[in-house]
């Protein structure tokens, strides 16, 4: 009885094994198939970059490619159109698939506001700091004679005095009427180049100076760029020897390229001394 039997049971044990490494074989490539299909395997495309743009210009660019957009917070930044987008995540360029989720910052609609201190009586530094305290900046530096140089005078906006407590938008530049010595009115033209615009016009303040005016290259095109661009050329000159008068105009020139910034030409006193 067992020579009847043995062979038809090793027959069905083989075959029920072939059964089941098919079964796993085609459920493996059915799967593998399903997953390439539900997570849209090898259909990956680049963000696009939104900066700048409306979120309805977005919302346009987004529906082609299935993409959904999402404000998760607004900033308020100078020169910037409000209601642009001024952030997103993922960067643009990154490669996402259909339906990824793209977090947008814009910037605010409603500028921030800041409350105008008074400055009359303080000395440029002090005007300086107090504005800076309250989220503005300085202006045009105008110069009237008095018997104490760079005493504040007076405190304007767009050519208008501004009373103290007047609620105003961050960023404001505020022009400093200030008292001139004529014993006490020459000054010197610092060295400012390699620095970025925010500390070049600290320094040409500091030495009671004007910027009359900044000349970008084609790598600033935004306010953004611009805060990050270094200054490589100014006029007049750096001198400690070549004085000018108070309140003196000093015209930038700056760029994002730092290989635009000229080196240093070594000092004739160290050069003797190697």
């Amino acid at each position: 009885m067992k020579k009847i039997f043995q062979k038809p049971f090793k027959v069905s044990l083989t075959k029920n094994i072939l059964l089941i490494l098919a079964i796993l074989v085609v459920g493996y490539f059915i799967i593998n198939l399903s997953l390439k299909l539900i997570t849209r395997h090898g259909q990956e495309f680049e963000v696009p970059d939104f900066y700048g743009m409306t979120l309805d210009e977005a919302a346009k660019a987004a529906e082609s490619l299935d993409l959904r957009l999402e404000v998760t917070d607004s900033v308020y930044i100078r020169g910037m159109e409000r209601g642009a987008i001024s952030r997103q995540n993922p960067e643009p360029a990154s490669k996402v698939k259909k339906n990824r989720r793209i977090l947008l910052v814009i910037n605010s609609v409603i500028p921030r506001q800041s409350t105008m201190p008074s400055l009359v009586g303080f000395s440029l530094r002090q005007a300086r700091t107090e504005l800076m305290a309250n989220g503005l900046n300085i202006g045009r530096l105008i110069y009237k004679e008095d018997m104490a140089t760079n005493n504040v005078l007076g405190q304007q906006y767009k050519g208008q005095d501004i009373a103290p407590g007047t609620r105003i938008n961050s960023g404001t530049s505020i022009d400093l009427i200030l008292g001139l010595n004529p014993a006490d009115s020459i000054t010197y033209v610092p060295n400012v180049i390699g620095y970025r615009y925010q500390m070049a016009s600290e320094l040409l303040h500091d030495n009671s100076l004007n910027i009359y005016d900044c000349e970008f290259d084609n790598t600033v095109s935004d306010y953004s760029d611009s805060l990050e661009a270094y200054v490589y050329g100014q006029y007049p000159p750096a001198s400690d020897s070549v004085s000018v008068r108070i309140g003196s105009p000093v015209t930038l020139y700056l760029s994002k390229d730092v290989t635009r910034i000229p080196v240093p030409e070594p000092d004739s006193t160290d050069a003797e001394l190697r």
